[in-house]
């Protein structure tokens, strides 16, 4: 099934593209199931649960992206 995005504005403020996510080219961290998939698409990240594809995907902007890696990297989303 092709997957299309499903970005809503939901926010004031909200300035996301619709993206076609269809000829995506997903990448894994891991070969697990329930990864987390990522794509590169016209100059925005597009994150996804690898084990539900279907879902909606998020997009983020390369700052916010940047921010996101960063903060991962710190441990500021360890739950351990």
């Amino acid at each position: 099934m092709a997957e299309s995005t499903t970005t809503t504005q939901l926010f004031s403020g909200w300035e996301k593209p619709e993206l076609d996510l269809s000829n995506a080219d997903w990448q894994s961290g891991s070969q697990g199931a329930g990864d987390v998939q990522i794509a590169f698409v016209e100059g925005f990240i597009a994150m996804r649960n690898g084990a539900r594809p279907e879902s909606p995907s998020l997009i983020f902007s390369p700052a916010e992206w940047r921010a996101f890696v960063l903060n991962a990297r710190g441990g500021e989303f360890d739950l351990t």
